[in-house]
């Protein structure tokens, strides 16, 4: 049978290049191959909500992310319970997003366009791939302990967003290391902050929004691996063996840091424990700040 690993993403996004790197790797291993399905639309919902009901055989995995089980059950009603409904298997990678803005906006750091946006409350926009997605919470947390005021504009998914950013069309953007460190490269996009307290390993040069901004400011998306619940233990012990093989090999790792993704893996109880610590954290955030899913 065919190994389908859905990913409740669009193709090109941060989620999708690190499921791609660790899936092929993977199914080297396994002897198997893995079928990438990705399934966008209501921050990952439909995504997740398809794995959710797969038959619990083993072959249909999905990745479990800070937006899709840690956001979406505080923002709205989802189809699914981010712990009942999935078996973990291991946390995949952390991987703190950059805020970046086109290089035409007077901005060249997080605190110059704190101050940029201060002077012109509500003027500035701000990109995210859709309404309740971890860029608009991780813009709004930062809106919140900044006190400043940006305008949200929702797209479908992350590459048309990054694309209009790109463009000059929408100004500011909090997005993955993974699809924008290319461009930040080829100053398409300036790079002001990492989300992260530490500094990323892909950008070592590059304070976090913490040290140079916002004292304490943390918002960093995870990526894990989940099977449908009642996914046979064996299965899942095995999945959780291949996978952490899968992030040990070099090249695997390398490919990943050099992403801006840290490989973490770890066992099922400890993956199922993070999505409940996680959970409550962006709950206690999105009630505190008032955040509402369209």
């Amino acid at each position: 049978m065919l190994f389908r690993s859905i990913v409740p993403q669009g193709a090109g996004g941060s989620t999708d290049i690190i499921s791609r790197i660790t899936a092929q790797r993977m199914g080297v291993q396994m002897n198997q191959q893995i079928v990438i399905d990705n399934r966008t639309g209501a921050g990952g919902t439909i995504g997740v909500e398809i794995a959710a009901n797969a038959a619990p055989d083993g072959y249909t995995l999905t990745l479990s992310a800070t937006s899709t089980h840690a956001l979406n059950p505080s923002l709205r009603q989802v189809p699914y319970h981010p712990l009942r409904d999935f078996e973990a298997v291991s946390l995949v990678a952390t991987t703190p997003y950059v805020l970046v803005v086109h290089p035409a906006l007077a901005a060249a750091s997080a605190a110059e366009l704190i101050k940029l946006a201060r002077a012109k409350p509500g003027a500035i926009q701000y990109a995210s791939s859709g309404n309740g997605t971890m860029p608009q919470m991780t813009a709004e947390l930062f809106k919140s302990m900044a006190k400043i005021d940006m305008l949200h504009v929702p797209y479908k998914a992350s590459p048309p967003a990054l694309a209009d950013v790109m463009g000059g069309r929408v100004p500011v953007y909090f997005a993955g290391v993974p699809s924008t460190l290319p461009h930040i490269k080829a100053q398409r996009l300036r790079a002001l902050g990492v989300t992260s307290l530490k500094r990323s390993v892909a950008l070592p040069d590059l304070p976090s929004i913490s040290e140079a901004a916002i004292p304490g400011y943390e918002a960093v998306p995870w990526i894990g691996l989940v099977a449908p619940a009642k996914t046979p233990q064996p299965v899942i012990a095995r999945l959780n063996r291949e996978l952490a093989a899968a992030l040990a090999v070099h090249d695997v790792r390398d490919q990943l840091l050099a992403q801006g993704a840290e490989p973490s893996p770890g066992s099922p109880a400890a993956h199922a424990a993070y999505i409940a610590s996680e959970l409550k954290k962006w709950g206690k955030v999105i009630a505190d700040i008032g955040v509402k899913a369209d």
